[in-house]
């Protein structure tokens, strides 16, 4: 049963892609707030789909956390749901995304047109010099919120952790901005891969910031502590409501 549930989940959410990618075209040629409140829209669409075809409650903490003005997150990145979430928090984020989705229709068209950061991971110094230089026009130029996935990609919950450092570092050196952790036990309902949802509790916790002028090496510590010291608390509480253990997640 939870099988057909998920089945009739990813359609319901690929046909509000599509439904809703066609009925924005118009917004390709306006200000990019028009995109948003679409993009906004789906976002909602999805959390209405998990709740109430899935089972899955998505719950948002820590708004007393988020700040409207340029700031750094750095997020862990466990499903697809965290790429929608930040735009139900966050006034106009700016989302870290690898440059092959650029190419995909719908979600190429729309992030050009909210000018997200679209990263080359084979690109060298002049390319990275480029993107901090982007980033720097994008958030302290625009007043934007920069989401970045110190891990670089989804792992699942309980895992290891496995921070790539480098990126973050240069962010945070350049923007000059406070870094604000996301937290999340998004996978435990949304694997990273698969179409299964399992009914349970999602959380996303945003969590205090930490200050701008830290030595880089102490921030990316900081930050490793703070964002798996929230997520272990996360999961333990979302295993609890699906009547689970640490032992199932291996």
């Amino acid at each position: 049963m939870n099988t057909i549930r998920s089945v009739i989940f990813v359609i319901w959410m690929y046909a509000w892609m599509a439904i809703l990618g066609i009925l924005a075209l118009p917004t390709l040629f306006l200000p990019r707030a028009a995109a948003l409140w679409f993009v906004r829209l789906f976002a909602r669409l999805v959390v209405f789909g998990l709740r109430w075809i899935c089972g899955v409650h998505v719950e948002i903490r820590g708004r007393e956390h988020v700040s409207g003005g340029p700031v750094l997150i750095a997020g862990k990145h466990q499903a697809m749901l965290d790429v929608f979430i930040p735009f139900l928090i966050f006034s106009d984020p700016v989302l870290v995304m690898k440059r092959e989705l650029l190419w995909y229709p719908v979600i190429g068209w729309y992030s050009l047109k909210l000018r997200l950061m679209a990263i080359d991971r084979d690109g060298g110094a002049k390319t990275m010099k480029r993107m901090l230089a982007a980033a720097d026009a994008r958030v302290n130029g625009e007043g934007r919120q920069m989401l970045i996935y110190p891990e670089g990609t989804r792992s699942p919950p309980g895992s290891a952790p496995s921070y790539k450092p480098a990126g973050i570092r240069a962010f945070y050196k350049t923007l000059k901005l406070p870094l604000v952790p996301l937290a999340t036990n998004a996978g435990l309902c949304w694997p990273a891969k698969g179409v299964t949802r399992r009914p349970g509790r999602v959380v996303y916790e945003v969590l205090p910031a930490l200050a701008h002028d830290l030595n880089p090496k102490a921030m990316v510590g900081a930050v490793e502590t703070a964002l798996e010291a929230a997520c272990d608390r996360l999961i333990d509480e979302g295993l609890a409501v699906q009547g689970r253990t640490r032992a199932d997640l291996e």
